[in-house]
């Protein structure tokens, strides 16, 4: 089992009631709530946005990442107070770390910490060669690169090919869509790199996801549609 609970926290503005402003709004204040409550990765996944709009809203919510990692990062008491994690604060990076979905030019244009890539997007090694050649290495050390898998053999691909993250899915059934399983995420778990549960997750069956090999584990809704520092709390006291 981990030793600390990897949380990824995967974005969805659709989801929140009201206009597209509101929802915007909503979006943002999740955002918030996500970094003082110690989330390790935020994926922006909005993917019916323009590059322009794509762009504008990740500034945004980095600048938000940016600005409370900080204050978490500098208040060493914050963090004890809300038990956000068992690592020693640092100013020299934030706590949270943001991630564009799929659209890495969106990620250097902005400064975004990485990017998750789908199954059929460009090579994790391609993206870190291009990330360098722009000179963003300088500025922001990685990049962070999660790939979606949904077989086995993906993340040990995910793996050799220079990914930091493999997101693997669904594990349990969801939406009628049957999940890949326990037994299956173990075997994908002997991966090299961390591998995140993903897909019908929830704070009943999170813990047999770890006892699986999974090194944290990823979600929409979870995030979304609870109180997001009492869901981090739960998770990390597995």
């Amino acid at each position: 089992m981990a030793d600390r609970c990897l949380l990824y926290y995967i974005t969805d503005r659709t989801q929140f009631p009201g206009d597209a402003k509101t929802r915007r709004r909503s979006l943002l204040a999740k955002v918030t709530d996500a970094v003082n409550a110690g989330v390790d990765y935020i994926q922006l996944r909005e993917k019916d946005l323009s590059g322009r709009e794509l762009e504008t809203l990740a500034r945004d919510a980095l600048a938000i990442v940016r600005d409370n990692s900080a204050h978490i990062s500098a208040n060493p008491e914050l963090r004890t107070r809300k038990d956000l994690s068992n690592a020693e604060p640092s100013s020299a990076e934030p706590a949270t770390r943001l991630l564009i979905n799929s659209r890495t030019d969106v990620a250097l244009a902005t400064g975004a910490d990485g990017v998750h890539l789908r199954s059929d997007d460009m090579s994790p090694s391609d993206v870190r060669a291009i990330w360098n050649s722009c000179g963003a290495g300088a500025r922001v050390p990685g990049p962070v690169i999660a790939v979606s898998c949904h077989r086995v053999e993906e993340t040990f691909r995910a793996a050799s090919d220079q990914a930091g993250i493999a997101v693997f899915a669904p594990v349990f059934e969801k939406n009628m869509t049957p999940g890949v399983g326990l037994a299956a995420l173990h075997r994908a778990c002997e991966a090299k790199i961390p591998v995140l549960a993903l897909g019908g997750v929830t704070l009943e069956n999170a813990a047999s996801c770890l006892q699986a090999g999974a090194a944290g584990v990823a979600a929409i809704r979870l995030f979304q549609e609870n109180k997001i520092e009492d869901v981090v709390r739960a998770l990390r006291s597995l």
